[in-house]
């Protein structure tokens, strides 16, 4: 098997998965690696902890992803994944020099802009659900079975107290190129908070708004995978 001219890294929303991302393969060239990134405490790492904090998450994931370097390597990240990818992309410049090709943001506000919401990690379950079901982010199969939800309610509440407790300091901005996806009915994400994140870089910066709510990529894969294609001239 031919070695990948570049891998691209995928980092999905809270209470996520890496199968969010099995479809991009569909679309995607075949000598372009599809890394999708699974969490702890859930799938086939669901007797490892979850983890609640970005330090040691992103710390973890940049230990992994420094294996893989061989090749040029460009991230993804979608809500929550889209914080873990700019910490990640952090790391590997500071402390690894290593600079992505690119790094796509999606569904998420510039880490220094002020959240709308930090809460939903303190309420009860049905709070916490009713949150998140606002958002479109649980799947109705899971909604419906409830031992599977109590299976996957503590990885939930651990990762959106990951993000929401997040307080990212103002650092240098990365070098690497940044491009910010949102969708234009999220009220989570405003134009101008996914347009912020051009402060977090100091390469080329671009924004492009996808017709949709929150979870807009979930069904527009090829047209969300045929951007990514054409900012990374891959063909």
């Amino acid at each position: 098997m031919r070695a990948p001219r570049l891998r691209l890294i995928c980092f999905p929303h809270a209470g996520g998965s890496a199968g969010v991302f099995r479809r991009w393969t569909e679309t995607l060239p075949p000598d372009v690696e599809l890394v999708a990134v699974q969490y702890p405490g859930r799938q086939e790492r669901f007797d490892e902890p979850c983890v609640d904090d970005m330090t040691s998450l992103a710390d973890r994931i940049t230990d992994v992803v420094t294996s893989v370097l061989d090749r040029p390597v460009a991230l993804f990240g979608h809500s929550m994944g889209a914080a873990v990818a700019y910490e990640v992309t952090r790391r590997l410049e500071a402390r690894h020099l290593a600079r992505p090709a690119h790094l796509f943001v999606s569904g998420s506000v510039s880490p220094l802009e002020p959240r709308r919401r930090r809460d939903l990690h303190l309420r009860d379950d049905e709070g916490m659900l009713e949150g998140l079901t606002e958002l479109g982010g649980m799947d109705d199969a899971v909604l419906a079975d409830p031992d599977l939800l109590r299976l996957v309610l503590p990885c939930v509440r651990a990762d959106l107290r990951l993000v929401e407790t997040y307080r990212p300091v103002r650092l240098p901005p990365v070098a690497t190129p940044v491009t910010a996806y949102a969708g234009a009915a999220d009220a989570h994400v405003p134009r101008e908070g996914a347009a912020a994140w051009s402060d977090l870089t100091s390469a080329e910066f671009n924004l492009r708004i996808f017709p949709g709510g929150h979870f807009y990529l979930m069904g527009q894969e090829p047209e969300v995978v045929g951007d990514v294609r054409a900012r990374l001239a891959l063909r």
